[in-house]
C-alpha cells in the first residue's frame, strides 16, 4: 500500500514536468529572412503638403472721396427741407432753404440804388459834354480875341471838374454794384445746396430752427468708387506697386469676392510707427458693399 501511494505520486510528478516543458516559447531569432512579397505590394510613399502661400490681411473701413457735412453759411431759420435721408440728390441741388426776405428786401433797395447812381453818371456825363462845348467855343473866341484869357481858363477848368465828377459816380456806381453783389451771395446762401451727386445720408435739422454759421445741417456722400486707406509694416517699401492688384472681401457679404486696385503708396516711411500709407479702389461692381463697411485686403508673396 505503501509502494501503491509513492508510485502515484512519481506519475502526477512527471507529468507535471512534461507539461511546463511544452508551455515554453520558442527564442525569436535576431536576423529577420528578407520578406518574399513582391515589391508592388509595399505600402505607398507618404505625400508632403505643398507649403501655404504667405498672405497678409489688412482690415479697415471702405470709404469715398467725396463725403462731408454741410453746414450752414450764415445764420437763419430753416424755412423749408426738400430731401430727407437716404434720398439720392445731383450736384447743386438745393437740400433745403432759409429764410430770405430780409436779403431780398435789402437786395431790392440796393439794386434800386444802383440804377439812381447810373442814372446820376448819365446826367453829369451830359453836363460834361455841355462844360466841353462852352469851352470849345471859349477857345473860338479867344482866338478871336473877344474874350479875355482868364474867361478861356474858366471855361477849361469847369470842363475838367466834370470829368472829375463823373469819375467819382463811376467808382459809386462800381460801390453800389459791388453792395448789391455781396447781397446776392448772401441770398445764395440761403440756398442749401449738394456739393456733388451722391447720397443723403443724415439730416440734422427740422423746419423752424434757428441755425448759426457753421452748424451742421445735412451729412451727404457719394455712393462710389469705393477706396480703402491703410498702412503696412515698412517691410512692404517697394513690394506693392501702383496699378497692382489685392483681393477684397468684407465679412458682412462673405459670398462677395471683389478686387482692389492699388492707387497710391506712400513714399516715405512714417518714423513715429514704422509704417507706411497705401490707398486702394475697388475694381467692378461693388455689389453690396457700401462705404463705411469694414473689408479685409489680402497681400500674397510677402517679402
Amino acid at each position: 500500500m505503501e509502494t501503491n501511494k509513492i508510485l502515484i505520486c512519481l506519475v502526477f510528478f512527471a507529468a507535471a514536468v512534461v507539461m511546463e516543458g511544452c508551455g515554453q516559447k520558442k527564442p525569436e531569432t535576431v536576423d529577420a529572412a528578407p520578406s518574399s512579397a513582391p515589391s508592388s505590394a509595399a505600402a505607398p510613399p507618404v505625400a508632403v503638403p505643398p507649403k501655404a502661400e504667405d498672405t497678409f490681411a489688412v482690415t479697415g473701413p471702405l470709404i469715398v472721396e467725396h463725403q462731408v457735412d454741410v453746414t450752414a453759411q450764415r445764420d437763419g431759420i430753416v424755412a423749408s427741407i426738400s430731401y430727407e435721408s437716404g434720398a439720392k440728390v445731383q450736384a447743386g441741388t438745393t437740400l433745403a432753404h432759409l429764410d430770405d426776405r430780409q436779403l431780398l428786401a435789402n437786395l431790392e433797395a440796393a439794386r434800386a440804388k444802383t440804377r439812381s447812381i447810373e442814372a446820376d453818371l448819365k446826367n453829369w456825363q451830359a453836363e460834361a459834354e455841355v462844360m466841353q462845348a462852352d469851352y470849345v467855343r471859349a477857345q473860338r473866341l479867344w482866338d478871336l480875341k473877344l474874350i479875355s484869357e482868364e474867361q478861356l481858363q474858366h471855361a477849361k477848368f469847369k470842363a475838367e471838374s466834370e470829368q472829375w465828377d463823373i469819375q467819382r459816380v463811376r467808382e459809386l456806381l462800381t460801390n453800389a454794384r459791388q453792395d448789391e453783389r455781396s447781397l446776392e451771395l448772401e441770398l445764395e446762401k440761403t440756398h442749401i445746396t449738394a456739393p456733388f451727386s451722391g447720397l443723403v445720408a443724415r439730416r440734422y435739422v427740422r423746419v423752424g430752427q434757428a441755425v448759426g454759421k457753421g452748424d451742421r445741417l445735412f451729412w451727404v456722400t457719394a455712393e462710389a468708387p469705393l477706396r480703402m486707406r491703410f498702412t503696412l509694416p515698412e517691410k512692404f517699401v517697394g513690394h506693392l506697386k501702383k496699378g497692382q492688384e489685392l483681393s477684397l472681401a468684407s465679412p458682412d457679404v462673405p459670398q462677395e469676392k471683389h478686387t482692389a486696385r492699388v492707387l497710391e503708396v506712400s513714399r516715405v516711411v512714417d518714423p513715429a510707427s514704422g509704417t507706411i500709407e497705401v490707398l486702394v479702389e475697388l475694381t467692378g461692381a461693388a455689389g453690396e458693399l457700401r462705404p463705411g463697411m469694414t473689408s479685409q485686403v489680402r497681400i500674397s508673396n510677402l517679402p
